[in-house]
């Protein structure tokens, strides 16, 4: 087989291992959580200024905001670094 096939083959072999909860051999990264509402007064934007300039919805920041519901994936990573560094991601999305 060539080196793509076995590549995508041990991708997969991961991935699957990693869905049934066995971690061995994978680097799993789990963002911290963030208070959201926090967050934004830090950076000085309303609701809709940071929904709009980091590419949420209103409706959903106000979720996070409440504690209806907490941010997952990429948008928990992407606070995390708003959080860190919002001169870095706004001026990466600007670019």
């Amino acid at each position: 087989m060539n080196k793509a096939f076995e590549s995508i083959k041990q991708g997969l072999q991961e991935a699957i291992a990693h869905a049934e909860g066995n971690e061995r051999g994978v680097r799993v990264h789990r963002p911290r959580t963030v208070d959201v509402k926090a967050v934004r007064a830090s950076v000085g934007m309303t609701q809709e200024q940071f929904a709009a300039r980091f590419g949420f919805s209103t409706a959903t920041l106000r979720h996070w905001e409440r504690g209806d519901r907490s941010p997952r994936g990429p948008a928990l990573v992407l606070l995390n670094v708003i959080e860190h560094n919002p001169k870095a991601v706004i001026e990466a999305l600007t670019a």
